[in-house]
């Protein structure tokens, strides 16, 4: 049914006759009259009785259920609209994130911070994953951005946001610890602090490390880089970690050197589905990021 035929046929009722409503809506009164028929036609009911000339028009039964029915559609058409607009004028709306655990604090505050002044009525939904989760949760629908170290394929755009070298985090007084640079290979002997399998880093070192050679013996899991170093204070094995977060977590009793013979870097990037089209939030968010990157050094 054309929403058109409805609008008109609404203005004829609220105008009392085709001539004023023709009038109002700037249409000639043949091409509405023509419009009307064909709704009447197409409904195969009539819904208007048209008096002698001059006189109102009244609405038959079926008009009357048709007028209040096309009332509420026409509204909510408006609503549609004005709802559309506000969107796209990012007065409402909602961004939904995925953040790394790690490092999301030190690259995407100053970014969410910004974000929020800018558009201080969208609502944010910042969830904190970890890398294998996040594809996961784009899938479903959960979030339409997220931050974290992916490797890129068919199906995901991304930005690369930072990236960071990896150190090696040992006791000060580890007999490699006198040492520059370590390494991959110089670490075959070390016991080893992890990140949980839900941490893409997690992945990426067992790999590094099988690469150079080096064998992970029963190495202890963590899910928080401070409580990872504090387990390298307390002597309990070395954990390979990214510069810059080492350095955020550093502990009296504990060094990191950098790490050689290995191309393992730690890469942060914000990614979401190729295929999948993205609310203005989330537009918006990537537009802020690109210029949040241009304006580093």
């Amino acid at each position: 049914m054309d929403l058109k035929a409805l609008h008109y046929f609404v203005e004829i009722v609220n105008c009392g006759g085709f001539n004023r409503a023709a009038s109002k809506i700037h249409i000639s009164q043949p091409a509405l009259s023509k419009s009307i028929n064909q709704l009447e036609t197409e409904l195969q009911l009539p819904l208007l009785m048209r008096g002698k000339r001059g006189t109102a028009i009244t609405l038959t039964i079926h008009g009357q259920l048709v007028y209040r029915y096309a009332q509420q559609l026409l509204d909510t058409k408006q609503a549609l609209f004005d709802e559309l607009d506000a969107l796209k004028g990012l007065n409402q709306g909602e961004l939904k994130l995925g953040l790394a655990p790690l490092g999301s604090a030190e690259l995407f505050a100053p970014i969410i911070a910004k974000y929020r002044q800018r558009y201080p009525h969208i609502k944010t939904q910042l969830l904190v994953r970890g890398g294998v989760e996040q594809s996961l949760a784009l899938q479903q629908g959960e979030i339409e951005l997220a931050t974290g170290i992916i490797e890129l394929n068919q199906d995901l755009d991304a930005i690369a946001i930072h990236t960071e070298p990896m150190v090696v985090v040992l006791p000060s007084q580890h007999p490699l610890a006198a040492n520059t640079d370590i390494p991959m290979s110089a670490l075959q002997h070390c016991p080893q602090i992890l990140f949980e399998p839900e941490f893409s880093l997690h992945e990426m070192v067992i790999s590094a490390c099988n690469d150079a050679g080096v064998t992970l013996d029963n190495p202890t899991h963590v899910n928080q880089p401070e409580f990872g170093i504090a387990l390298v204070a307390a002597g309990i094995g070395v954990m390979l970690l990214p510069k810059f977060i080492a350095e955020r977590y550093q502990l009296e009793g504990v060094v990191s050197r950098a790490l050689t013979q290995t191309q393992l870097k730690w890469r942060m990037s914000l990614f979401w589905e190729k295929e999948k089209p993205l609310s203005f939030a989330a537009s918006a968010m990537i537009d802020l990021v690109n210029e949040h990157l241009q304006l580093q050094p």
